[in-house]
């Protein structure tokens, strides 16, 4: 398994028109979702068209290459490898370890150098690198595995596939789409790597990279958006009930706890949008997880509460295919997003667990849609496996759309 590579496309589909770009490549996302993988199947396809001698791959996270920590070093070790004044295909892997590697970057990309680089955080994107590159990067986001690749993956590498969809949709929640755990067949054994991710990433990516004045209160924080993932989010009501609770704080330092979660990639803020004022509400966010093992691998509890776990789901699929993502207000009515398409055209949609045989619950999902007077689609994606078409609204199976058979 560890010689192979699953070739995930729909990332690949992206980067693969600036392979020969001066343009820089920045690959980022949470730990282990696998931008490293990504990195190595662009150099295979580098590599099959006859261009090994023009790749330079330094991954300073591995053995030989972690005392590479200046920009000095950085900069000798490339230029170890550079025999001519062609173009050459510079690719990093976790070049934040190297404090100030922007300037060495911009010197590469201003002689015409095809340039990746990956890091596990939005702390890559400095803001000398951010400056000085206007225009000259593009930023592309991995995600943990989706359910598609989830499927194709464990194909790939012979794992067994339930015969029940449904059944291995459970397992898919509860494990998370950490590449790596598909390695394990025990499901124990895939929470304990999955634990020690999560540890890893938090001290890696958290605690190193900030200073945490009060920890305490930090995981206090941290614990309670994981905990209620999907749910609206009052950062007011939250310091209030803090101070109830005879905690000392104040609002900017739990804002600013919050924004290190946000800049590690452990949770993506999703905010409000006022159909009536076509103006974002920054208050009341909501906060969806970089993956649900991050919750389920955390948590004693392992039963499945379908609702906010198939939101979460819904949220990292449309974000994940390039979909530009709010929470609608309507009046008294939320609809759980809107979504902007590529092409610039809009859609509504609703998302629940199941409507069949529950009126109260299809009543609920539908009565959004009726305050919303423009011809842009509807949609209510469930588990249900028979279809609601009604008053214009597109019914969707959820498992439908996350294996490509349904489309928004």
């Amino acid at each position: 398994m560890k010689n192979k590579i699953y070739h995930r496309e729909k990332y690949l589909s992206k980067i693969r028109p600036f392979y020969d770009s001066d343009i820089v490549k920045v690959i980022t996302g949470v730990r282990r979702s696998g931008k490293t993988s990504i990195l190595k199947a662009i150099i295979s396809e580098l590599e099959s068209r006859n261009l090994s001698e023009r790749i330079i791959y330094l991954p300073l996270d591995k053995r030989g290459y972690k005392n590479i920590v200046t920009p000095k070093q950085l900069e000798d070790k490339i230029e170890e490898q550079i025999h001519d004044s062609d173009m050459y295909y510079l690719i990093i892997d976790e070049v934040q370890n190297v404090k100030g590697f922007e300037k060495v970057m911009l010197q590469y990309e201003e002689e015409g150098y095809s340039i990746f680089l990956t890091g596990s955080n939005s702390y890559i994107l400095s803001d000398e690198i951010s400056t000085k590159l206007t225009g000259r990067y593009l930023t592309f986001e991995i995600y943990p595995l989706d359910f598609y690749e989830y499927l194709e993956m464990k194909k790939f590498f012979n794992k067994s596939i339930k015969e029940n969809i449904f059944d291995e949709f459970n397992s898919y929640i509860l494990e998370g789409g950490f590449p790596k755990a598909l390695e394990f067949d025990d499901f124990s054994a895939k929470q304990l790597y999955t634990n020690e991710l999560i540890t890893e990433i938090f001290n890696k990516d958290v605690k190193t990279r900030n200073r945490i004045s009060n920890k305490a209160l930090f995981e206090r924080v941290q614990s309670y958006i994981i905990n209620n993932y999907t749910s609206s989010f009052s950062l007011k009501n939250f310091y209030d009930s803090l101070i109830k609770a005879g905690i000392k704080t104040k609002l900017t330092t739990i804002k600013n706890y919050i924004e290190i979660l946000k800049k590690a990639k452990i949770i993506y803020e999703c905010n409000r949008f006022d159909l009536k004022s076509k103006k974002s509400l920054l208050r009341e966010q909501k906060y969806y997880l970089a993956d649900l093992a991050l919750y389920f691998s955390t948590n004693v509890d392992n039963s499945l509460n379908y609702g906010p776990s198939l939101e979460n789901l819904v949220y990292l699929y449309l974000v994940s295919n390039g979909y530009q993502v709010s929470i609608g207000k309507i009046g008294n009515f939320e609809c759980d997003f809107i979504v902007r398409k590529q092409n610039g055209d809009y859609a509504y949609i609703q998302v629940t667990y199941m409507m069949t045989g529950n009126q109260k619950i299809k009543e609920r999902e539908y009565r959004p849609f009726r305050k919303i007077k423009d011809g842009y689609p509807r949609y209510i994606i469930s588990l249900d496996i028979f279809k609601d078409q009604q008053e214009g609204v597109h019914h969707i199976n959820a498992i439908d759309l996350f294996l490509g058979k349904e489309v928004i």
